[in-house]
């Protein structure tokens, strides 16, 4: 990366060059792949240190602005702010060329492997006896269990029959 200093109200020394320098480096690995340049404009007006560096690559322009009391500091933090701005550009670049394909698209199904339906079957519950009684006693006795019917012979005409629980809170009554 080329890099060049523009120092306003201020000498810029060969340490904070190596300063920039050695931050740069440790960004490299960003901007390979084209060609990049950065300018690093340093200044110091009232007391405050303002560094700006502009960075041109590929087709995009980035640049940060810090401004605090230490010119060390100002750089530093000027540069974190390139780096995230490039890493997030990057990043955005990859993403953009490589658009990957689910690994569903991918697999080609297998013939030979397929999953069984899921068919209802039965299953075995307790048996237990037909009661006489009647429709209201039947209600009473559906209340005291977790089921939700109940299947019990008629004191009026022997007859088998069902009473069950309805959404509505109510009870419905099959007579077959």
């Amino acid at each position: 990366m080329k890099i060049e200093y523009t120092g306003r109200h201020i000498d810029v020394t060969p340490a904070l060059k190596a300063h920039v320098e050695e931050h740069f480096e440790r960004i490299d690995h960003l901007f390979e792949g084209a060609q990049s340049s950065a300018h690093v404009i340093i200044e110091v007006e009232r007391g405050k240190h303002r560094s700006e560096i502009v960075v041109k690559w590929r087709n995009e322009v980035l640049t940060a602005t810090t401004s605090v009391s230490d010119m060390y500091k100002s750089l530093s933090q000027s540069i974190a702010k390139i780096e995230k701005q490039a890493l997030k550009l990057k990043n955005k670049i990859t993403d953009k060329h490589h658009k990957a394909e689910k690994l569903g698209a991918i697999a080609s199904p297998q013939n030979d492997v397929q999953p069984e339906p899921d068919q209802p079957g039965i299953i075995k519950t307790e048996n237990y006896s037909i009661k006489p009684m009647t429709p209201e006693e039947a209600v009473l006795q559906l209340e005291q269990q977790d089921n939700q019917f109940l299947v019990f012979r008629t004191t009026a005409d022997q007859s088998v029959a069902v009473i069950y629980k309805r959404n509505d809170r109510n009870y419905g009554l099959i007579h077959p």
